[in-house]
């Protein structure tokens, strides 16, 4: 019986239906962080929010609208001006039509390309790296017409096989792709809910012998839609018995809000935020 309830319990991951809704991080100077995103990599601000009792303030921004497309939510904390980064933390990426132009826009805009636009080693693809003002890095990724621009969340692992399976199990995600470099020491699995080029993908990367990273304070976590963080929790906490992990969150209402949540780590200590997909959309059109 308990089996057959646990086989039953993984297959509602898969059948739901899930969207990334936003990645969250901190940022030393708000204002600063909305001028760079929307002058150099051509976002939008979608929604601002100040929360004076709690001392903090956050602004959305993205290439389309947050009920069908991926957003960034960036913290600024009062009187916060800086961050660590950490070692863990990767990058987001950018697709677009031209990475030479977005490269060129962004150098124009006092931003840093920390890698110049050309072809990977060894391939075809075309992709730059650029920061933005808080350190943050952002691949520059060549991808003609692509439905969501904003497309990746990179983040490092100890152990891929095992991220690799928690993501499928805990959060019903599909392993769109994995590489492996030998000679770069690397190997990395891009994991999301439709085909890479269509959406945003979690790209985790295992470097050969590393096991343990830093977190820093300065990447906080990824938002996912659910039609029932009840039944999600229930998922999470079943795969955390086998695989690791922490409930940070049981489910239920937030304080105030009324939006349903519940969040967790992964095996690695990575915060992922599990979202009732009626009440973000009702918050949204509140906000609206």
């Amino acid at each position: 019986m308990a089996d057959t309830l646990s086989t039953e319990l993984l297959e509602f991951p898969k059948k739901d239906n899930r969207r990334f809704l936003h990645a969250v991080y901190r940022v030393g100077d708000l204002e600063r962080s909305i001028k760079f995103y929307t002058e150099a990599f051509g976002m939008k601000l979608l929604r601002k929010r100040d929360v004076p009792e709690e001392k903090y303030s956050n602004a959305f921004l993205g290439f389309g609208p947050e009920d069908s497309n991926f957003a960034v939510e960036l913290t600024y904390n009062y009187g916060v001006d800086k961050y660590d980064i950490g070692t863990g933390f990767g990058h987001f990426a950018i697709a677009t039509a031209d990475v030479y132009k977005l490269a060129d826009d962004i150098k124009a805009k006092g931003g840093t390309i920390t890698r110049e636009a050309g072809p990977v080693k060894g391939g075809t693809s075309v992709i730059a790296f650029a920061k933005d003002p808080d350190g943050y890095l952002f691949e520059l990724i060549e991808r003609p017409g692509t439905p969501e621009p904003l497309c990746q969340v990179m983040l490092r692992v100890g152990d891929l096989d095992r991220s690799i399976k928690f993501y499928e199990k805990a959060l019903g995600m599909k392993l769109c792709r994995t590489i492996d470099r030998p000679e770069q020491k690397y190997t990395l699995a891009m994991m999301g809910y439709a085909e890479e080029k269509e959406t945003i993908v979690l790209e985790l990367t295992y470097n050969y012998g590393i096991t343990e990273y830093t977190k820093g304070n300065a990447y906080a976590q990824v938002a996912i839609s659910t039609t029932d963080v009840y039944k999600s929790a229930e998922v999470v906490n079943h795969v955390i018995q086998e695989l690791g992990g922490k409930m940070t969150r049981q489910p239920g209402p937030l304080p105030g809000l009324g939006t349903k949540i519940t969040s967790f780590l992964d095996p690695d200590g990575w915060k992922t935020v599990l979202v009732d997909h009626e009440d973000f959309l009702k918050e949204l059109h509140q906000n609206g």
